[in-house]
């Protein structure tokens, strides 16, 4: 489907909610993002058993208000693009429902429900926001640096869990229930505390090659708090000359967001993009 079978009111309606590109597009954004957070804080006050015995209708009636705009903008995301499944099931879409459905699901069943806390997500907005090269360019590549250390980083994790088995089930042997360790799951929770140095000290070994074992685990730990690190770097500078996408264009047929910068049709459903 091209841009010139749709609706130009469809495509206009699109350019504001999808997009950060355009002096109305960000004011969406920064008007969404505003009311996100004053949701958040509410959520927070009413939390505080004094504030909300006190303020409890005005907390009601502005989570009400908040929920409406919620609602709305969920429908019109909806109506403005042509596979409407596309944002229905994208991360988005689904954090933007949840978002929302709390007050009903509270009226229906009772009760303050949790899922009020994922409005948190939706702050991740604020990047299309900024629309700031280097800020979004930056952080492009540093999707793609993570993206490609994935393999790496789950075969270190792997390693890290088998080291913790290995030397939990040897402190295990070593100290016994006297010293706390009564069995191995509890001995390899603590070698997991120990070895990313958090250190909790509800567990400690009593004897001395106890002791010497835990030092050699928390000596350990430093390096492997660094190896991480090591592998997205790496990655991250070898894709640091690489030029990454600025806009914030996003197909109006199919939702497609990552698109070049001087791209005229999406290159998932070749669809023109909104340009005007």
């Amino acid at each position: 489907m091209s841009k010139n079978s749709t609706p130009r009111w469809k495509n206009k309606l699109h350019e504001v909610i999808y997009e950060a590109d355009t002096p109305m597009g960000k004011f969406f954004d920064v008007a969404l993002l505003f009311i996100i957070v004053l949701s958040i804080i509410l959520v927070m006050l009413e939390s505080v058993a004094d504030l909300n015995a006190k303020y409890f209708w005005e907390f009601y009636i502005a989570e009400w208000l908040i929920t409406f705009f919620f609602t709305v903008e969920y429908i019109l995301r909806i109506i403005a693009i042509n596979k409407p499944k596309k944002y229905i099931f994208s991360f988005y879409g689904i954090v933007d429902l949840l978002s929302t459905i709390p007050t009903y699901i509270a009226v229906i069943f009772g009760g303050h429900n949790l899922l009020f806390a994922i409005r948190a997500l939706r702050l991740l907005r604020v990047f299309r926001v900024l629309k700031i090269t280097r800020y979004v360019g930056e952080s492009n590549r540093l999707l793609v640096a993570l993206r490609n250390s994935r393999a790496k980083i789950i075969v270190f994790l792997f390693t890290v869990f088998i080291i913790c088995i290995i030397m939990g089930t040897l402190m295990h042997l070593v100290e016994g229930e006297a010293g706390g360790f009564n069995n191995i799951p509890i001995s390899v929770y603590w070698c997991i505390v120990t070895l990313t140095t958090v250190g909790y000290g509800d567990i400690a070994p009593i004897t001395p090659l106890g002791q010497a074992i835990a030092s050699f685990i928390m000596i350990t730990g430093y390096g492997i708090i660094a190896v991480p690190t090591g592998i997205v770097s790496a990655e991250y500078t070898r894709y640091f000359n690489r030029p990454a996408p600025t806009n914030t264009q996003v197909c109006p047929n199919c939702n497609e967001s990552r698109h070049l910068d001087d791209a005229e049709f999406c290159h998932n459903c070749g669809n023109k993009m909104n340009l005007d």
